[in-house]
């Protein structure tokens, strides 16, 4: 599964209890009719993943949907969820145009040969 969207906040990495058990959770922002804010963690080596990008830009998480039970003391039931990511990657703004070709220098263009007056009207139409 997947959640594209733009980047609203990173938060630092936490570490808990004895085992060093680490956790970092970024928000995302959906772009769609009725946007969501989407809490994403990263566990253990996956924090690291986070390093590399900034809040505003746009990305697509490949993520796990987790489950879990958990008797309270008083015995009662009760069931959480959570988001997992497991890679990110930044997505390109096609507005940017950085979807497209390069543009060669304009010494990389050969002037036109030797053009006679009387050539210029051989078109076909």
């Amino acid at each position: 599964m997947e959640v594209q969207g733009r980047i609203k906040m990173i938060g630092e990495t936490q570490t808990f209890g004895s085992n060093g058990f680490r956790k970092r959770e970024v928000v995302v922002t959906t772009e769609e009719q009725y946007p969501q804010q989407i809490m994403v963690e990263f566990v253990q080596d996956k924090t690291d993943l986070l390093d590399s990008y900034k809040e505003g830009q746009q990305v697509k998480i490949s993520i796990n949907l987790r489950g879990r039970e958990w008797v309270n003391p008083q015995g009662e039931t009760k069931y959480f969820n959570s988001i997992q990511g497991w890679r990110i990657e930044a997505l390109q703004s096609e507005a940017t145009g950085d979807n497209l070709p390069p543009v060669p220098p304009m010494d990389a263009f050969e002037p036109a040969g030797d053009l006679k007056e009387e050539d210029h009207d051989d078109l076909p139409f």
